[in-house]
């Protein structure tokens, strides 16, 4: 069998659910997200340009992964991390706010304003107090739980917690839409979950199967794999810098403690023995620190 694009990349992620002639992939995976009643199903779903207007020269970041618009004008953008940065709340409220105010146009009123809605996928614990992988905010009044408006909605779907349910058992594909649609982006690393999610497409879904078809198809395709391969090795690289990042901040945070420590020991008369002992500071070190 062919090795299939990791899913949780987001160039692979986009040309599943954000290609155009895949729109039913991303409305089968829109109506299981946002849990509309079967009245209120999406039916059909239109792409839209990614990449916003900049404002000057240095703005980069207004490119979303997958931007849409619903039958009743509402917008989407589905974005996938791979990676923890420690600024979702901002990025994402920052892409929401591109959103909500990219919709005005000369003339228009507020009240034509349409809702806006931020979905994004990471494959990090992020909100470590909640217990469910699935989370959504609105704007509601803090004492009296009274939503203001239904035009902010965000939700979070933290992909780590869901495979702990799915080991568990907690979870079941065949009986839970989104469930199944995010496992697939952990497909590509677990042969026991493609295996289920083969089953279902074959026997009862079949916009997962044309999913999964698809899947196939542009794992083999030589241009895909060229431009994955490089936004793969890109993320790796990222996900490196990151972690010596927060390494070197550690050390830092310990550097400083242990000074802390050694400016206690002089003051209460310690000799530079004692502290050299203690801390690992050189004599050259405490004795800068005595000149503090």
């Amino acid at each position: 069998m062919t090795k299939r694009l990791d899913l949780r990349v987001d160039f692979a992620f986009k040309s599943l659910f954000g290609t155009h002639g895949n729109e039913s992939i991303l409305a089968a995976f829109l109506n299981a997200a946002l849990r509309f009643p079967d009245e209120k199903k999406i039916q059909t779903v239109q792409l839209l340009d990614p990449h916003f207007n900049k404002e000057n020269q240095e703005d980069k970041r207004s490119i979303l992964d997958v931007h849409a618009q619903l039958e009743d004008g509402s917008r989407v953008n589905i974005e996938i991390q791979l990676n923890n940065k420690h600024d979702m709340e901002k990025r994402t409220l920052y892409y929401w706010s591109k959103m909500y105010s990219s919709q005005m146009k000369e003339g228009m009123d507020y009240g034509e304003l349409c809702k806006t809605i931020t979905i994004n996928i990471v494959n990090f614990r992020y909100l470590s107090h909640m217990h469910d992988y699935h989370s959504t905010f609105q704007l509601y009044e803090r004492e009296q739980k009274l939503l203001l408006t239904d035009m902010l909605e965000i939700h979070f779907m933290e992909l780590p917690k869901l495979l702990i349910k799915w080991r568990n058992k907690e979870v079941d594909p065949r009986a839970d839409q989104l469930v199944r649609w995010l496992l697939l982006l952990e497909a590509s690393e677990d042969e026991e979950i493609t295996q289920v999610l083969e089953e279902i497409a074959m026997q009862e879904d079949q916009v997962l199967k044309k999913a999964m078809d698809e899947w196939e198809r542009v794992s083999q395709d030589p241009e895909v794999l060229l431009a994955y391969e490089a936004r793969r090795k890109a993320l790796l690289d990222e996900k490196s810098a990151l972690k010596r990042a927060e390494t070197l901040g550690e050390k830092k945070g310990k550097e400083e403690t242990l000074k802390k420590v050694a400016l206690g020991m002089i003051e209460k008369g310690l000799n530079d023995a004692v502290i050299i002992e203690l801390t690992g500071f050189t004599s050259e070190e405490i004795e800068k620190l005595r000149r503090q």
